[in-house]
């Protein structure tokens, strides 16, 4: 069975293509995305969104479902750290640095949790290497803000993918739709971006086929369709997603390291259940590093795909990689291709009661909508 990572899809649009294209459009010039010249832009982003889901749901999202004929991808890992720092930068993780949920912090030899793991050894504008297209926009003299929850405002991954933006807290989605309306209005050249993260939530506890899920996104649909023709004229409209979800069932949940031969040698795991990260021992020789890569092979490689660091690296599904980032690219990674979810015994068992997950390479996680509306509707 094929192991290494399958080949990127020629020409496809990708979150790395959304926030220049949406500058360009301010700027009016040609972009990735077609899109036309207009004064304002909103972007919004559903957490855990994805093509599939939302096609799979149609009856739930009136206004949106028949809107989403076309998709995008997200990023490898289709995990939330990882896919808003390359929409945030039109970079992908080879350059911005957050390559999973959790990495390694090889100067301190830990593994650190990319979404709230920030402190003074890594610093949010030193660990995430890019500069933002935010920043970009305001360079222009265009007037860039957030709107997301309160809890977000001050935290170490808003420092990182948010820097340029002035960060606007709401509670209920239908405040952040108001705030963001009141900020287009507010300046004649603006660019907002609207963070909705109930869907996520709710999939990761119930799962995308939950009513739960499917009551919030009627809740989200109804929103939307009632605040988009209430924005100013010329305001372009994307709506997308940083990731889609699928739900693993217990009997799909994988516990590795009751296999000694996929650990011996294993310093670190990191990454997520869906696409782990495996880190060595420091010296490991190559035929020991060679040895955990055939066991992993011989036992996950139906269910699996298995590459350590040059194949991803290879694959081209983090981009060009630079330097600084390799070391926290697992020597080993392992991306789910079936319904299992990867986890170690030996951590906290609550992690495993996460219905909805992602990170892989599927279609159901990595293919996201992308919704032109308003201004960009006939785009």
């Amino acid at each position: 069975m094929p192991h290494m990572l399958p080949a990127l899809t020629p020409g496809r649009l990708s979150l790395a293509d959304v926030l220049p294209s949406c500058l360009a459009a301010l700027e009016g010039t040609d972009n990735p995305l077609e899109l036309p010249a207009v004064d304002r832009v909103l972007v919004i982003v559903v957490d855990g969104l994805g093509h599939a889901q939302l096609r799979a749901a149609a009856g739930h999202a009136r206004y949106l479902a028949p809107l989403a004929a076309a998709s995008i991808d997200s990023v490898f890992p289709t995990t939330t750290a990882s896919a808003l720092s390359t929409l945030a930068t039109g970079t992908r993780p080879g350059r911005h640095g957050l390559v999973g949920y959790t990495a390694l912090d090889a100067a301190h030899d830990r593994v650190v949790n990319q979404l709230t793991g920030w402190d003074d050894e890594m610093r949010p504008e030193v660990w995430q290497r890019q500069p933002t297209v935010w920043e970009a926009a305001r360079a222009e003299g265009i007037t860039v803000s957030a709107v997301g929850p309160a809890k977000y405002v001050a935290s170490g991954f808003t420092r990182a993918v948010l820097r340029g933006a002035d960060y606007h807290a709401a509670g209920a989605i239908v405040s952040r739709l108001q705030m963001a309306r009141t900020l287009l209005a507010a300046s004649p050249r603006a660019l907002v971006y609207l963070y909705v993260p109930e869907l996520d939530a709710i999939g990761h506890a119930k799962g995308v086929e939950s009513a739960a899920w499917t009551d919030a996104l009627e809740d989200l649909d109804r929103e939307l369709r009632e605040a988009v023709p209430g924005l100013p004229t010329s305001t372009g409209v994307l709506i997308t997603a940083d990731h889609g979800q699928i739900t693993v069932p217990p009997h799909g949940h994988v516990l590795f390291d009751l296999d000694p031969e996929l650990i011996d040698g294993v310093r670190h795991v990191g990454g997520e259940p869906r696409c782990l990260h495996l880190y060595f021992e420091p010296g490991l020789s190559p035929a020991d590093r060679e040895r955990i890569k055939q066991a992993w092979i011989a036992a996950e490689s139906s269910r699996a795909w298995i590459a350590d660091r040059d194949e991803v690296i290879e694959s081209g599904w983090m981009g060009p990689v630079d330097a600084e980032v390799a070391p926290r690219i697992g020597d080993l990674v392992i991306a789910a291709r079936k319904r299992v979810a990867y986890y170690d015994s030996r951590a906290d068992p609550r992690a495993r009661g996460m219905v909805g997950q992602h990170g892989s390479l599927t279609a159901e996680e990595l293919r996201v909508p992308l919704i032109r509306l308003g201004a960009f509707r006939s785009a």
